[in-house]
């Protein structure tokens, strides 16, 4: 998808997430989806332990989530709410990447810093997206740290954990902006 030419600092600096309920059809194809993971995977990496791995949701995948999802709700006692948004995201998705935190063991990278890494491939990944014109939207959510709802529906072992969902779409509206953090309160500046 064509983009009109804007600098790297300027796509940062206005860069926004369309919310996932607000994307569409056409989803990227495999084609245009593994340049996407490529970019996603050029992420810090300390020790070069690739603590990470991708999982492609695709439309049928997604229905026999949504269904796990209510599943799990109803035997963990959720209420209606809780329900429908931990289907909603699955429901009405069409293609979502999981991005599995994957630690692998090492004496020498803390397990927190492979975490960071599989964070890291979270935003690379929604910026991929969004700098290759799509919509793009990272969630989460209760199904996502349910520990039976990732074993049975995304296979994940004991020792892994999801580190976020992108969503990716065709954004079918202009995403709403929101209000931005103020620079001036966040940092501080040391000079000795």
């Amino acid at each position: 998808m064509a983009q009109p030419e804007i600098s790297a600092t300027e796509f940062f600096q206005t860069r926004r997430s369309v919310p996932a309920k607000m994307l569409g059809l056409p989803v990227p194809d495999r084609a245009a989806l593994e340049p996407l993971l490529t970019a996603a995977m050029r992420v810090p990496d300390h020790g070069k332990l690739e603590p990470w791995r991708f999982l492609v949701l695709e439309q049928g995948a997604m229905a026999r989530l949504a269904a796990l999802a209510q599943a799990r709700a109803a035997a963990l006692g959720l209420d209606a709410e809780r329900t429908a948004k931990g289907m909603g995201q699955f429901e009405t998705g069409h293609l979502a990447v999981v991005v599995i935190s994957a630690p692998k063991p090492s004496e020498k990278i803390p397990q927190i810093e492979q975490v960071y890494s599989a964070g890291a491939a979270c935003l690379s990944l929604l910026n991929a997206a969004l700098a290759a014109g799509w919509g793009a939207n990272w969630l989460s959510g209760w199904p996502s740290h349910d520990r039976a709802f990732v074993a049975e529906g995304f296979g994940l072992a004991e020792t892994e954990t999801v580190a976020g969902i992108i969503h990716i779409g065709t954004p079918r509206s202009a995403p709403p902006d929101r209000p931005r953090p103020d620079a001036s309160t966040l940092v501080t500046w040391v000079q000795a």
